[in-house]
């Protein structure tokens, strides 16, 4: 599963064209970042603040197309207990440079879909470069589906990233730490070629993150124009996983980060806004994904506090 960024097939070199061509009128049209809410997707927040730290930081805009911002998390839990940090992931790829008690080195993390845990014990520390969904897929030219629930090593993707996970973690502070990794995709984010599927993965994905009316993946075709069928494949081969997940995902989300921030009185109410059918069926989902009933969880997290 190797390749070398910036390796296209002679049909993508033809129809597409580089960033540098477009910055001459214009920089492509790309859907804007919006600004995260730091605790989204983070179960536990509160919790989680009292045995880790987490920073943030935004990507310079030669690749502001394809990452949505850099992150790190650190953790000092010497003489005190190990403890399991969980995440119900975003719907993308995550190339994190890593040094903990359980594996150390730079890795591409396919789309997780399901609750990811990570143990915390010890001193430890990952600096992420989180793209944004399709991204990877679209600056790298790779099928994204391949890594979806996999960790594999960055030379074994990359080859040409021999080195690149030593300098990163030799770096003294975060903003050091972006530069270089900046540095070393520049070349690639620059011949990179404006991608119309990229764009469109793009307004869905961000429509369905945001749009919380968007509860059906019909809903998506009709709205875009496309048939199912393409979307189903725009979204393996850039996300990495299927629309219908996807909206799933971005739904338990969502409702996670509402009961944690006690903004909900009503679970059934909930339920319904989310777009499932009833309680029980948001009740089931949610403690498929979460392992505990949205009570129990809205209850678990009030005890944080």
């Amino acid at each position: 599963m190797t390749h070398r960024i910036g390796d296209e097939s002679p049909s993508r070199r033809e129809s597409g064209t580089s960033a540098r061509e477009h910055a001459k009128g214009g920089v492509p049209e790309v859907v804007p970042v919006r600004p995260p809410d730091v605790s989204k997707a983070i179960l536990r927040p509160v919790e989680q603040e009292r045995h880790r730290s987490l920073q943030r930081l935004p990507p310079g805009p030669e690749l502001a197309r394809f990452l949505d911002w850099y992150w790190a998390v650190a953790w000092d839990l010497r003489g005190r207990p190990d403890y399991e940090a969980e995440v119900l992931p975003y719907p993308c790829v995550n190339v994190t440079f890593e040094v903990t008690h359980s594996r150390s080195g730079g890795f591409v993390n396919g789309v997780c879909t399901a609750k990811f845990v990570r143990p915390l014990s010890g001193l430890g520390e990952t600096f992420g470069v989180k793209f944004r969904p399709g991204g990877f897929g679209a600056f790298t030219g790779l099928d994204v589906g391949a890594f979806r629930d996999t960790a594999v090593e960055l030379t074994t993707v990359l080859p040409e990233a021999v080195g690149l996970t030593e300098k990163v973690l030799a770096a003294a502070t975060m903003a050091e730490r972006r530069e270089i990794v900046e540095a070393f995709f520049a070349d690639a984010a620059e011949r990179a070629p404006d991608d119309p599927s990229y764009r469109l993965v793009l307004r869905m994905v961000d429509a369905m993150e945001h749009d919380r009316g968007l509860t059906r993946v019909d809903q998506v075709t009709e709205r875009f124009a496309v048939p199912m069928r393409t979307l189903q494949r725009l979204f393996r081969r850039y996300v990495g996983a299927g629309p219908k997940w996807v909206l799933r995902r971005y739904r338990l989300q969502d409702g996670a980060h509402l009961l944690a921030s006690g903004h909900v009185d009503d679970v059934a109410a909930l339920a319904l806004e989310l777009g499932y059918y009833d309680q029980a069926h948001f009740a089931r989902e949610f403690a498929r994904e979460v392992g505990m009933p949205p009570v129990a969880y809205a209850r678990l997290v009030d005890n944080d506090l």
